[in-house]
């Protein structure tokens, strides 16, 4: 619920969370059940075309999934708010959607849900210019309140003597969790890794919200269910127990050492169990929001790093992204005024340092892929928008745009920055305007999967109509970057094609949309880091201070 203000005007709302099941999927694949994922559109208020919104984990061998991953929207009571769902059986690791079979789709109003509370539809095909139903392939979705809460519970478990399931091994056991709802039904909320060979797991601790495990509500019945992993998908059951939050915050002792029971070998004489599963940790932490960091006065420093390659144009034609003509703003000086007033909101001096690269310099024509765009020997810093757009402006009359296009060098020249404030006192975000075209992809992935541990972010916004293929996959949302083996220790790349947000109707609408995705996922990243290094927020300083709003709560204006 939105905070009283005197004298001011609110829209009542509320965050919602969303349960996604399905039952009967479509088989796509001609030797396994299919592997779906679920894909959330929004309509943004004011727009009529679907934005993506979220992506469930992907579901191995399954045609009856339960998604753990939740949908979290703000329900304003006053608008219609449409909502589409896609399901697809992923093929690959691509992140794009067209790389992987379509399964079907249904559309519908947040409010129907939340009025219904849980909704049954028919999943819908696209075929010979129509739209028909499957037969016997359908969508679940809950709808739940959240209570506004930041507390967060960190548990861990271990099994103990399970059944044995396999014929010529042990068992491969993995926990689910599940949350009871208002309407009587059991939603899964976490799933542990798989142990394999073993009757005695001891799994890894993980984290939860205390408003996603139990909605605040430490009595709310826990159900945890055992299962021995099988490749084909159909996992066999080994037993289960009831719980409550406020009986597992007794432990871990005695009271937290449930057994296992099979439902259908309960009744059966002699039997006393399937094993046993005890809490082996347990701790609620409050939750940080990223604006507590930045009250208790962590700086934000942000650099700005312009494409200067050959690939966008020659800036004296018209057909140049980088064409600059006095009372015409080119792609690059539209993205940098809207994105650089966004940012510079939460960047501590307002000075920015700005970098270029890919093209050739004065005097002698040698090609540079990190320069001072405001082409000072040392000081690469432009005071607000208006000194970066006249830097750049500057900067174009007196290089030859050129190439190759190489990210991995400004990256790694701010990530040695990041490197000398580990201690939550400055966090960085690196701002790369681009054409989209690169030419170092494997040291562009070093380079981010090195600076992943670092207090870095890296916000890419693509400029023109080209393949951002490449910019997708450097996002990582849905597959993890990698490199040399090593995985990223954290995302902390966020990719936002500009021209989404250009003639897309009500400038001041696209301006909040385009704030809202370049801001949605810095904060979760800043907080990631935090938590990884166990950093606590300092307490707010006592010096009065006209804050930018919460990027947490952008999704919540319009």
């Amino acid at each position: 619920m939105t905070a009283f203000v005197p004298g001011s005007a609110a829209q009542p709302t509320s965050e919602v969370e969303l349960t996604i099941s399905c039952r009967g999927l479509e088989g796509k694949d001609v030797l396994s059940k299919s592997d779906p994922m679920c894909v959330t559109y929004i309509q943004p208020f004011g727009d009529t075309h679907w934005v993506e919104y979220h992506r469930t984990e992907t579901i191995l061998n399954s045609h009856d999934p339960d998604f753990a991953s939740k949908v979290l929207l703000s329900y304003r009571f006053e608008e219609q708010q449409p909502l589409k769902f896609e399901l697809y059986d992923v093929d690959s690791e691509s992140p794009r959607l067209e790389d992987h079979d379509f399964l079907g789709f249904v559309t519908c109003n947040l409010g129907q849900i939340i009025s219904n509370g849980k909704v049954k539809l028919q999943l819908l095909q696209k075929g010979y210019d129509r739209v028909h139903a499957s037969q016997k392939s359908y969508i679940l979705i809950a709808a739940e309140e959240l209570a506004t809460l930041k507390d967060e519970v960190y548990l861990q478990f271990s099994g103990y003597n399970l059944d044995k399931k396999d014929w010529f091994g042990k068992s491969d056991p993995f926990l689910e969790i599940h949350k009871s709802l208002e309407s009587g039904d059991y939603s899964l909320v976490h799933k542990t890794e798989v142990i394999k060979c073993t009757l005695n797991p001891k799994w890894q601790r993980f984290s939860l919200p205390v408003r996603t495990l139990c909605n605040g509500d430490y009595h709310r019945n826990l159900k945890f269910v055992c299962y021995d992993w099988n490749a084909s998908g159909s996992h066999s059951l080994i037993g289960e127990f009831y719980a409550t939050l406020q009986q597992l915050s007794e432990g871990p002792s005695s009271k937290t050492r449930f057994k296992c029971i099979h439902p259908e070998k309960r009744l059966k004489k002699n039997y006393s169990g399937s094993g046993e599963i005890a809490l082996d940790f347990f701790q609620v932490k409050k939750i940080h929001s990223f604006m507590d960091y930045v009250r208790g006065g962590t700086q934000l420093h942000c650099t700005i790093a312009i494409d200067f390659t050959g690939s966008n144009g020659n800036p004296a034609h018209p057909s140049s992204l980088h064409y600059v003509c006095d009372g015409f703003a080119n792609c690059y000086e539209q993205a940098i005024s809207s994105v650089v007033s966004i940012i510079q909101d939460y960047d501590s001096d307002k000075m920015f340092p700005v970098l270029g690269f890919g093209a050739r310099l004065p005097p002698h024509g040698v090609v540079s892929h990190e320069f001072f765009v405001n082409m000072h020997p040392s000081n690469p810093y432009c005071e607000g928008v208006n000194g970066v757009l006249q830097a750049y402006k500057n900067c174009i009359r007196q290089v030859q745009l050129y190439g190759p296009t190489n990210f991995s060098p400004v990256i790694n020249h701010v990530a040695k920055f990041a490197q000398q404030h580990s201690d939550g006192s400055s966090y960085f975000i690196l701002l790369i305007l681009t054409d989209g075209v690169i030419t170092d992809m494997p040291q562009t992935t070093e380079a981010i999967v090195n600076a992943s541990g670092l207090p870095m972010s890296i916000i890419i916004v693509g400029v023109g109509n080209a393949d951002f293929s490449a910019m997708e996959t450097l996002d990582a949302d849905t597959v993890g970057l990698k490199a040399n083996g090593v995985k990223a220790l954290r995302d902390i790349v966020q990719f936002v094609p500009f021209n989404k947000f250009v003639n897309t109707g009500d400038p001041r609408t696209a301006r909040i949309r385009l704030a809202k995705e370049v801001l949605a996922e810095v904060p979760g990243q800043f907080i990631s880091f935090m938590k990884a290094n166990k950093i606590e927020p300092k307490p707010p300083l006592s010096t009065i201070s006209f804050l930018p709003p919460d990027p947490e709560q952008l999704n919540t204006t319009h």
